[in-house]
């Protein structure tokens, strides 16, 4: 299966089982097994370690503590239909984990922004302080 120009996953690396799919459908849910159960061993397969990792990460609680990412696709009536949702769901996974998170860059507040913010605190403060002694209660 192609991901991306340099990047492929073998088909031996995914391992699909076809289950009974709930919800409506009438008697075709109740014997056709439609639903698609996608499983992808992330740990033993070829991919890079860091996009293995960002992997891990991306795809959140749908992966296993043995580290297989688990995808179920049972949107379709077709078994063909939910093959290719999932599949397709994979290969979504795996762009987003091959884009590497730009770096954060630690900005400063600037001298301008600071003065500005101290001289605002400051009149607020004299505002708060003249309430008082206007009433003659010292």
């Amino acid at each position: 299966m192609q991901i991306t120009d340099t990047l492929s996953i073998p088909d031996s690396e995914i391992d699909e089982r076809f289950v009974r799919a709930s919800g409506p459908g009438g008697q075709n849910v109740n014997k056709v097994a439609t639903a698609v159960q996608l499983r992808f061993d992330v740990d033993s397969s070829s991919l890079p370690d860091d996009i293995k990792s960002r992997l891990r990460t991306v795809a959140g609680s749908r992966i296993t503590t043995e580290g297989i990412l688990v995808i179920d696709a049972r949107e379709h009536r077709t078994q063909g239909q939910n093959r290719e949702a999932a599949r397709a769901r994979l290969v979504a996974f795996i762009q987003q984990a091959t884009r590497r998170p730009k770096k954060r860059r630690p900005t400063r507040v600037s001298k301008a922004a600071r003065e500005k913010r101290l001289t605002s605190k400051k009149k607020r403060g004299e505002l708060k302080a003249a309430r008082g002694k206007s009433r003659g209660e010292e």
